[in-house]
């Protein structure tokens, strides 16, 4: 219960100081309370101490202490006087406490950040009625309910975390006015894969998950390498999470691809001069992109949100891939995470929905064509795509230019689903990591 007559003895000072001690702790918290502001901690230290830690994050910068929180507060401009209030020793003092009272976890984290917001939200609510009170004891004011509102207004806004629910009549030109801006290939907002026949039935857009499908050793990892060229080609920026292979390896793959040298000669050093020409080309040409690769064969809910909103705030991303989708035995690099339902649904609604990013990613497949626990993506998954070898009598009825593999459209949420038999003509050779769509076409048999 909060006791006292004025607003400086509505405050949450535990909370305030366990917030504190767990971002010194964790920087990488303060991606879990963005609704959280300085001006929401009643000690003046807190709040400068928040507002470094925070910035330190965005900055990827893991570890904080005393000089760089100082030095961030003496660096910005309107806060540096601050900087001789606040002494290297006393941060020190604020560290050496910070150990035995942090927040490991993001639910402990998030549950003190909510005290603290619950504090401020009956402060501000509080100094608000009071303006409210001198308002209505003022005789000569006038349209003193407009006045009411607004002040009230500006509070609940400040702190609400629900949206506006607007009638649908209010806003129904405002969507059909999108509609039509986006409806033209340039507008729309929609990024195409490299695929040119696969974006009559879905495109990369912000906000969905493109997830292929494909058994085991069928090339998933390079066709998602394949599409993330494509995006950097594009002049996109992208996050690539990456279960499967080193950054090293990973960079083996992408010059194999860029280069058209086969992938065993690159990694050898059996190349030529001119060969050697065109990897530096390559090499130079992949630091003029925004592009982030990070192999991390094992990692749950709260390392994927963290690494995406770090590399939210230092480089922006447009297209996140997920290399791959994995659920089953221990070994699997998702495994800590237990529900692959859940990662999914964390990729999808909080990630991509919440922060408008565009997602790709893979998944095995069973013997039989279906993806492995295939329910649980699909409840999320905005679109499947299966990729398959293509059997000898397809081969043979198809012709040598029509490639070597297929790929057709499983599930569909954003567009038109492929019939039973439907598929596109690819071409994968696995010695240059290279997917590409087939110079031709089949012909799909057709009754009489």
């Amino acid at each position: 219960m909060i006791e006292g007559s004025n607003a400086s003895d509505i405050k949450n000072v535990e909370a305030e100081a366990g917030v504190i001690a767990s971002i010194l702790m964790n920087p990488e918290l303060t991606f879990y309370s963005e609704q959280l502001k300085p001006n929401h901690f009643t000690d003046p230290q807190n709040a400068y101490v928040y507002w470094a830690v925070r910035e330190l994050a965005k900055k990827g910068i893991d570890k904080v202490d005393a000089y760089n929180i100082r030095n961030m507060i003496s660096a910005r401009r309107g806060t540096e006087k601050a900087a001789d209030i606040i002494t290297i020793q006393s941060l020190n003092d604020l560290i050496d406490v910070a150990k035995n009272i942090a927040r490991g976890s993001p639910e402990d984290y998030k549950a003190i950040v909510d005290h603290v917001l619950d504090a401020a939200f009956r402060r501000d609510t509080y100094l608000k009625l009071v303006e409210c009170e001198r308002l209505c004891f003022n005789s000569t004011e006038t349209g003193i309910e407009h006045k009411i509102y607004e002040t009230l207004d500006n509070v609940m806004m400040e702190f609400s975390t629900a949206n506006e629910v607007p009638q649908y009549k209010d806003v129904v030109e405002k969507y059909w006015q999108e509609i039509e801006e986006r409806q033209s290939p340039e507008n729309n907002g929609a990024i195409p894969f490299k695929f040119k026949n696969l974006n009559s039935y879905v495109m990369i857009e912000r906000g969905e998950l493109v997830i292929f499908g494909a058994e085991q050793k069928m090339g998933k990892s390079m066709l998602l390498l394949n599409c993330a060229v494509d995006l950097l080609k594009r002049n996109l920026r992208v996050l690539y999470l990456d279960s499967e292979l080193n950054s090293r390896l990973f960079t083996c793959r992408m010059i194999s691809h860029l280069t058209g040298i086969e992938f065993r000669r690159v990694r050898s050093g059996q190349y030529s001069e001119e060969e050697r020409t065109r990897i530096t080309d390559a090499v130079a040409w992949l630091k003029t992109r925004a592009f982030t690769h990070l192999y991390m064969p094992v990692f749950d809910e709260q390392s994927i949100y963290t690494i995406v909103k770090k590399v939210f705030h230092q480089q922006g991303i447009d297209v996140l891939i997920i290399d791959y989708f994995k659920g089953g035995d221990n070994e699997d690099a998702f495994a800590t995470y237990q529900s692959l339902g859940g990662l999914t649904d964390l990729v999808k609604n909080e990630i991509c929905g919440n922060m408008n990013i565009a997602g790709i990613g893979a998944a095995q497949a069973t013997a039989t064509g279906k993806l492995a626990d295939s329910a649980k993506i699909a409840r999320n998954a905005s679109t499947i795509i299966m990729v398959q070898n293509k059997s000898p009598e397809e081969l043979e009825a198809d012709g040598d230019d029509c490639g070597n593999k297929k790929l057709f459209v499983r599930f569909n949420r954003n567009g038109p689903q492929m019939t039973d038999g439907e598929y596109i003509d690819m071409v994968f050779d696995g010695d240059r990591i290279l997917y590409e769509e087939a110079p031709k076409q089949h012909i799909p048999e057709t009754p009489y």
